[in-house]
């Protein structure tokens, strides 16, 4: 029994590890195909990592250690984090214990707080302008994540992941409940924004409209592909928790050998929702940056009313 724990708890974390960047590559194809151009390949993420990890890091002048190793730090936090949560496997492996919705909100919040304080350690004025941004946002969608979690643990009076995906599997007609309904807004407009997927009207490196990529500002060579596989993972972890948790909770396998089939299915989940994200970064339209402060309170409305129904609704 505990040789299948080991293998369950390995293909969950090197499946997470190693397949978060492509998910990336899948949506860029995606899009470009959208808007009739080629693409980059699906594969693109990987050449980029590699890429970076051969380049030369460079380090800013009065820069000090949480620079220079903080984003070790945080790839360690999503790592725990993917041992912590079902996004493959759906029943308890090693180190599961260690943590439950919770603590998991705390370690999400916990890692943005660190990779802030990294990025002002590098002393530039842009990063700064960058952090200021971010924090300007993150008390909301950090409160919508730990208030959403809280509300979700009061489903089951456990704040045991692997134990609310089995009761939403087992009690189908709970995914169709008004407080399921508003749970999966909330994070479902949490996960845009922490994954950068809000269609803004002024993306990228050099636009105002760069919230988390200002934080990555100075950083170059290995460092800077830690950063970015990092971000990778936690994409993959919050995509798969609104997979697994909210929108589609069936369809794992938890004896083994079976588990292994968790992968083409997890696959095929994150395809499905790739392509609920492709119709919504390409129809929307776009938002003007002071706006996103509107879109969190949205999202963490629909947290509170979501508590306020796990409570109040039997």
């Amino acid at each position: 029994m505990d040789m299948i724990t080991l293998a369950e708890t390995l293909t969950q974390y090197f499946f997470v590890v190693l397949s978060a960047p492509l998910y990336a590559g899948i949506l860029a194809k995606l899009k470009g195909m959208v808007e009739s151009r080629q693409g980059p390949s699906i594969f693109q993420p990987y050449y980029d990592l590699w890429k970076l990890f051969r380049k030369v890091t460079i380090i800013p002048a009065g820069s000090g250690v949480f620079f220079k190793y903080i984003p070790y730090v945080i790839f360690g936090i999503y790592s725990l984090i993917a041992l912590i949560i079902p996004v493959l496997v759906p029943v308890p492996i090693y180190f599961t214990a260690s943590g439950d919705f919770l603590s998991g909100a705390i370690l999400f919040s916990l890692a943005a707080f660190l990779k802030t304080a990294a990025a002002m350690n590098s002393g530039s004025n842009y990063v700064a302008l960058g952090v200021s941004r971010s924090m300007s946002f993150n008390f909301l969608s950090e409160g919508t994540l730990i208030t959403v979690f809280i509300a979700v643990s009061l489903l089951t009076a456990t704040n045991n992941p692997y134990t609310t995906n089995a009761f939403l599997v087992s009690h189908s007609l709970e995914n169709l409940s008004l407080a399921h309904i508003f749970s999966t807004l909330a994070f479902f407009m949490l996960f845009f924004y922490e994954t950068g997927k809000i269609p803004l009207e002024s993306p990228g490196v050099q636009e105002l409209g760069m919230i988390d990529e200002g934080l990555n500002y100075e950083y170059s060579g290995k460092l800077l592909a830690i950063n970015r596989w990092s971000s990778y993972i936690k994409q993959y972890l919050l995509g798969s928790v609104l997979l697994n948790v909210f929108l589609l909770p069936w369809g794992l396998f938890s004896s083994s050998p079976y588990f292994l089939l968790d992968i083409p299915v997890m696959i095929a989940k994150w395809v499905l929702l790739i392509l609920i994200v492709l119709v919504v970064e390409t129809t929307l339209a776009k938002l003007r940056l002071f706006r996103v402060l509107d879109y969190l309170a949205t999202a963490f409305t629909f947290s509170i009313l979501f508590l306020i129904f796990a409570e109040v609704i039997p």
